[in-house]
């Protein structure tokens, strides 16, 4: 049934005429009307019915195409179709097809990439939280680039989408935090953001396109918001700034730059980029502010055509009056908590106070000081003795001289407030008290000012057995950070859309227990912030790697922070570079980080009005300040940068301020790193592995991989080492934990990749295998040659058992090598009486020690080689020393020598470096 033309909407054969398919008419076409019965009537019109209305959906692709986007069709009265330009091009939105049940739901085009997101919300409120209710969860199909998940372990069983992967948390962090500022207070109704990746075309990124798609989605929903809200990536190429470039175009880029906001204001930037100025990252978030608001003005018009009323109804703020009665109550024991220097006390103390203020308010009832009795006022002549008596008036009787007005004093009556509204509220002037001494009285909590920067502590080495270690200390706030080095297997492998395995040979890996805050709490699986901040403060370090020619390690830094009060991953920053230091990575310069605060309105707490920048901010100005502005760099420029806002936007003058005095900041912390006490090492750790690099021709490769991998397996087990890792370029890797090792195995490759050349003498060669046509013989390890009967011996023999064994030591010249590669080898051409050919001085010879370590040349290359034929009998009269030997190996007791080698030369087509501390050998 399922294969069936008319159960999918094709033509029905006993229906349709028999020339329709072949002149391409309408479907159902009948010629001639022949006569049915009613039923028979009756299934037709329904059948007929039901292939018209598929022969629309087959019709889809030509209503596409249309200029102007899609028409509203039938089925749906509410689709909506508008392209909005970005940059060179055009995204199209979509809404009223797709997830019409959702609150908002919307489906975003650039290109062949489609990203669908919905919003939706509970019909019932949760309990009021000062953090607004909001989940974002962003995914990446699979299938939209027409794959399926690639698992290498329990067979491949699970093929579908897994855990949220690292990447993916970092969008959803991207997605959540321009849009939480637009909320509006009292809501409390929990809202949940899917995002969902559809379609990839490995050109088109889905991250900023799934942030604008979100904006879009809650602007058309119920949920009451500020402001539209929308996203976009800056690529710096060339001297030309990019709006929303493609990924080929950002390989050129010196600047990755995702940037949201709205009409009114910056939300949200994060972006890396290599020592960009302050200058030139100004001008590219003035270009991405231009286009999100061009987007944003085009949101708002189709808003006003299919979005839905927002639930203003259901905000519910504290009574107004409770920041009175909370400030009346706590006021002044609050202007001095809050000049409690050290965090834990200061935390302790407003935690009582707290208490105190909940107890009043909630248990006890609260009777404002401002409070006034109601009625005519009170005068002593008014007052009347309770004693005295009362005059009775009998009814109908009654002097007006004798009635006197007595004021009723009415008692006042305690209020209570709900124990939420409380904690809202006093967390609120808590805030409230805290920006006013900073703007007013000029100190911040810990009596700084706002541009000082916290004592800084640093030391290097304090771990013995990691390759790398330091503890970065900035008042409150310590990093422990170590650094281990490997080779490639150490690697960190990603599974993407694209379908190319993604190898990260540096990544940072950030841990935040919650013992660095002195609680109690879970510890599991990394959270999204401990994602997003590792992965912040790995790419601020980045830049100032070295290549992989000249450090061919793998590097994993681990940053615990095991205190913390602000900027913990700004302190990552510092404490892996030093880390980095200490193990011996040569870094291009060192990398400080930093975290910046605002109070923007300051004229509402005794202030001139200018916005206040704060460096090296705490926890508590994090917490109760109105931005959280994350700078990384050095002298030259900035490498990476996040910013988040807790206000509707801040403008470009402000930003501007902020980074100047985030410069101005990283300065004095790159001065207090150079004080580092003990100083690091600069030097590979004895406990690090070692690494070989060697090249030898490409088609070699296969000979050191062997069939299946049996000859690297055998080489590993024969030497000990810990990989050897091969490319196809040529490049070959060796890991080992010691040099011995290392060289054992550098000589049995360069023996296995040499180039043999016909003349060349082998000695001390074991023979392998008999033959009943000659013997093989290891000339080198891995490589053998045939010795036929005729060249063992000048004497007959009819049998090369008769004089040879398995296992016997022999002599031997390469007088041959054919077409397949295969060596010819002679035993007789060494023999005395044997000696046709007479060499000259220059001529060499080739053979492999038992005591071989590394290659060692001894060819003399003053002269280019010669050959010529002396009579047989005149080798007797050759003298002692004409020969100059060239060994493949060393001998004990022979001195290291160098020289330029020829094209012709055994190891002329390798080459070796060694990473082993201070020295690379090559």
């Amino acid at each position: 049934m399922l294969a069936s033309s008319s159960f999918h909407g094709g033509p029905c054969s006993h229906l349709a005429h028999p020339t329709a398919s072949r002149h391409h008419k309408p479907y159902f076409r009948v010629t001639k009307p022949h006569p049915v019965s009613p039923v028979c009537a009756f299934l037709s019109s329904r059948r007929i019915t039901s292939n018209r209305f598929k022969i629309r959906a087959l019709n889809r692709e030509s209503d596409d195409a249309t200029a102007s986007g899609k028409e509203a069709r039938p089925f749906f009265p509410n689709l909506h179709t508008v392209k909005i330009p970005v940059g060179d091009r055009y995204i199209t939105v979509e809404t009223g097809q797709i997830g019409r049940q959702a609150s908002g739901s919307v489906v975003v085009k650039d290109g062949e990439t489609i990203v669908y997101t919905s919003v939706c919300m509970s019909d019932v409120p949760s309990e009021p939280s000062d953090f607004f209710p909001m989940s974002v969860h962003y995914q990446e199909r699979f299938s939209a680039a027409g794959r399926t998940r690639q698992v290498s372990c329990f067979g491949g069983f699970f093929k579908r989408e897994g855990r949220t992967k690292d990447h993916e948390v970092l969008i959803c962090r991207l997605i959540d935090r321009p849009l939480r500022p637009t909320m509006l207070k009292g809501f409390y109704h929990e809202t949940q953001i899917l995002s969902w990746v559809l379609s990839y075309d490995g050109l088109h990124s889905p991250d900023s396109l799934a942030v604008t798609a979100a904006g879009i989605a809650v602007a058309l929903s119920e949920v009451p918001n500020t402001n539209t809200v929308a996203g976009v990536r800056i690529g710096l190429i060339g001297d030309k700034f990019v709006v929303n470039p493609t990924t080929m175009e950002m390989e050129d880029s010196k600047l990755d730059l995702l940037l949201a906001g709205s009409e009114s204001g910056i939300l949200m930037i994060e972006g890396y980029c290599d020592f960009l100025p302050e200058e030139k990252l100004l001008q590219a978030i003035e270009v991405g502010q231009d286009a999100v608001r061009a987007i944003c003005k085009e949101v708002d018009n189709l808003v006003k055509k299919c979005g839905k009323p927002k639930l203003l109804d259901s905000i519910k703020l504290p009574p107004p009056e409770l920041y009175t009665h909370v400030e009346e109550i706590a006021g002044d024991e609050l202007v001095k908590v809050l000049q409690i220097k050290n965090k834990v006390p200061r935390r302790k103390a407003l935690s009582l106070l707290e208490e105190k203020v909940l107890s009043i308010l909630t248990e006890e009832g609260y009777v404002s000081k401002s409070e006034t009795c109601v009625g005519a006022e009170i005068t002593p002549d008014m007052l009347e003795d309770e004693d005295e008596e009362e005059e009775f008036v009998v009814d109908g009787e009654f002097d007006e001289g004798d009635v006197h007005i007595k004021p009723v004093l009415k008692k006042p009556v305690p209020t209570f407030y709900s124990e939420v509204d409380v904690k809202l509220v006093f967390k609120s002037v808590s805030s409230k008290y805290l920006r006013k001494r900073i703007v007013k009285g000029g100190k911040r909590s810990d009596g700084r000012t706002s541009e000082e920067i916290r004592i800084i502590d640093a030391e290097c080495g304090l771990l013995p057995r990691a390759h790398g270690s330091a503890l970065f200390t900035r008042g409150e706030t310590q990093s422990l950070a170590v650094v281990t080095l490997g080779d490639k297997q150490m690697a960190q492998r990603i599974d993407n859309l694209v379908g190319v395995e993604d190898i990260k040979r540096f990544y940072l890996q950030y841990s935040f227990p919650p013992s660095c805050v002195g609680e109690a709490g879970r510890i599991g699986a990394p959270s999204r912030r401990e994602i997003g901040h590792g992965t912040l403060a790995e790419r601020a370090l980045e830049p100032v790697l070295p290549s992989e020619v000249d450090f061919p390690y793998t590097i994993r830094v681990e940053s615990t922070i095991t205190e913390s009060n602000g900027s913990s991953s700004m302190a990552s920053v510092c404490g892996g570079c030093l880390a980095l230091q200490d193990a011996g990575v040569p870094l291009k310069s060192s990398i400080a980080g930093i975290a910046m605060g605002l109070v923007l309105d300051t004229k509402e707490f005794g202030g001139d009005g200018t916005p206040l920048i704060l460096s090296d901010i705490t926890g508590s100005e994090d917490a109760s300040g109105d931005m959280d502005f994350k700078v990384a760099g050095n002298d030259d420029g900035v490498t990476a940068f996040q910013m988040d806002i807790k206000v509707g936007g801040i403008t470009l003058s402000t930003m501007e301020h902020a980074l100047l005095q985030a410069k101005e900041g990283r300065k004095r912390i790159l001065a207090e790193m150079l004080k580092c006490s003990p100083p690091p090492s600069k030097k590979l750790s004895k406990h690090a592995p070692l690494i070989l690099v060697m090249k030898v021709k490409p088609e070699k490769v296969n000979l050191i991989i062997g069939s299946g991998g049996k000859k690297v397996k055998s080489i590993i087990e024969e030497t000990g080492v810990e990989s050897i890792e091969t490319q196809d370029n040529g490049t070959v890797k060796i890991t080992s934990r010691d040099l011995a090792s290392l060289e054992k195995t550098k000589v049995i490759i360069s023996n296995l990749t040499m180039v043999p050349i016909v003349g060349d003498v082998y000695r001390n060669c074991k023979i392998t295998s008999v033959v009943p046509y000659g013997v093989f013989v290891e000339i080198v390890p891995g490589r053998e040659g045939l010795c036929h009967v005729s060249e063992l011996s000048p004497d007959w023999l009819s049998k090369p058992d008769d004089a040879f064994k398995v296992g016997d030591i022999v002599d031997v010249k390469l007088i041959e090598i054919n077409e397949k590669g295969q060596l010819r080898l002679s035993r007789k051409a060494l023999l005395p009486d044997q000696g046709t050919d007479k060499p000259n001085e220059n001529q060499t010879t080739a053979g492999v020690s038992k005591d071989s370590g590394s290659p060692q040349k001894y060819a003399n290359k003053s002269k280019p080689k010669q050959s010529s034929n002396t009579p047989k009998g005149d080798v007797d009269k050759v003298p002692e020393g004409t020969f100059t030997k060239r060994y493949i190996g060393s001998r004990k007791n022979e001195p290291k020598t160098s020289s330029n080698q020829s094209e012709t030369d055994a190891s002329s087509d390798s080459g070796s470096a060694l990473v082993n501390g201070e020295a690379q050998v090559g």
